[in-house]
């Protein structure tokens, strides 16, 4: 393997942790990318990869993330993110590796905390805590913060595009905005919903065909293969799947004017900033666009508030975008440049 200094996505992380259990088979990174605001917050996803690299890289990648939406999101956490590699695809986390995970996490001392992430659960989640209490996302009663994340990522991702209609195709209204949503899952599937109420006509398209099927049905959308979403003629491209898919290759098929979606780390390299830009897409920086779900279980992790103050600092996320957007448009540099810019300001780098 690589030396993790060497890989291109370190970016003097102040910590790389590899994990094995052999008792339970637990494989996994911890990557703390700054604890400058505080605790390293990120959740945990469980995920197969092709080979070890590549969990590294997501997980540094995904923790420079988390640093900087906590950051935009104004929270007292740095960044982090935790990596359990499935043995292959479509194994699901045993209670054995989610409790050595946790003790995992234990070992870290408070440095990192963890919560859900893809292939996790609340549920998966209570079974970590029974190892560390650096653990956010636990379920919690009705009105407090906490909980599963994905309903407040969808709901602050949907504020987003409303924020990027009116920004990039000048309406205020949904009604009739062709919107093509890649990944209905937790945080796809919720926005989906959403903008369905406001009348906007909806493509989906999931790597599962089925769910993306069912939901279509649902609300009257329409479905596409998983590999034809990127190209589909709509207003807004809406990513909620994986991220590393606006590319040299894919960007120059899209036709949409808009970019604005929950997946984390969407643009594959720093190049792809630019190549966005040019086109004249508006794009809505990842990390403060899909900013809800951490903003539920930080404030539930910090004691900071109930659920209406959750609700109130997720309403922040049009205003935060709109900051970047200004800034952009007075720099002329790309809007995912700006966002870099402005919270490594808040990180301190």
């Amino acid at each position: 393997m690589t030396s993790v200094w060497n890989f291109p996505d370190f970016d003097n992380h102040e910590g790389v942790h590899a994990f094995t259990d052999r008792e339970s088979g637990l494989r996994a990174i911890i990557a703390v990318h700054s604890t400058h605001l505080g605790p390293a917050a990120g959740g945990a996803r469980f995920w197969h990869y092709a080979a070890g690299d590549l969990a590294v890289t997501d997980a540094l990648r995904l923790s420079r993330g988390m640093s900087f939406k906590n950051a935009m999101a104004g929270l007292e956490l740095g960044g982090g993110k935790g990596v359990i590699l499935a043995e292959k695809p479509g194994d699901v986390a045993t209670p054995e590796q989610l409790r050595a995970f946790g003790r995992a996490v234990e070992s870290l001392g408070g440095r990192y905390v963890t919560a859900e992430d893809v292939g996790m659960s609340e549920e998966r989640m209570k079974v970590i805590a029974g190892e560390t209490s650096y653990v956010s996302g636990l379920p919690v009663e009705s009105g407090a913060a906490g909980g599963d994340p994905g309903p407040y990522t969808a709901h602050g991702v949907y504020l987003g595009v409303k924020a990027a209609a009116k920004r990039g195709l000048g309406t205020d209204d949904m009604k009739g905005v062709h919107v093509a949503i890649q990944g209905v899952g937790s945080v796809g599937g919720g926005l989906a919903r959403l903008l369905a109420k406001d009348g906007a006509t909806l493509t989906l398209a999931d790597v599962d065909a089925a769910r993306a099927a069912a939901l279509a049905a649902e609300l009257g959308g329409e479905t596409v293969a998983a590999g034809a979403i990127l190209a589909v003629e709509a207003d807004i491209f809406s990513p909620n799947a994986l991220g590393a898919i606006l590319t040299e290759a894919t960007i120059p098929t899209l036709t949409a004017k808009v970019v604005a979606g929950g997946a984390n780390n969407q643009l594959a390299t720093r190049e792809d900033y630019a190549r966005l830009h040019e086109r004249g897409i508006l794009y809505a920086p990842d990390y403060v666009i899909n900013a809800g779900g951490i903003i539920n279980v930080g404030l539930e992790y910090l004691g900071q508030g109930d659920e209406a103050e959750v609700m109130a600092r997720i309403a922040k996320i049009p205003a935060r975008l709109d900051q970047v957007w200004d800034e952009s448009d007075r720099t002329g540099a790309p809007a995912a440049e700006v966002a870099d810019m402005i919270a490594m300001r808040l990180i301190g780098r």
